[in-house]
């Protein structure tokens, strides 16, 4: 009972090592009104993981600051493109 205790710990602890900030950058070619951008930036924030998001109207494309222990970019594109929005990996 004790190693596991002990091994529970550990994992918990353990963790938010792995966890890190990614940032990454997403196309959202479907952005084209002054309404677009608070919708995306919204089902973006809703997403459990995403600490910042910067839409660029003029540029089509979001910034997404995440922890990739939380969240992923498949979930992040999955997100936009419910709320009416598919994106993708601006690369």
């Amino acid at each position: 009972m004790k190693k596991l205790l002990a091994a529970l710990v550990l994992a918990v602890v353990a963790v938010p090592v792995w966890a890190a900030t990614r940032t990454v950058t997403l196309s959202v070619p479907g952005m084209t009104c002054a309404a677009c951008p608070i919708t995306v930036k919204h089902a973006l924030s809703q997403v459990v993981g995403v600490q910042k998001t910067d839409v660029r109207f003029e540029q089509r494309e979001v910034v997404v600051t995440f922890d990739d222990g939380k969240t992923n970019v498949l979930a992040l594109t999955r997100a936009t493109a419910d709320a009416g929005y598919p994106s993708s990996v601006k690369q």
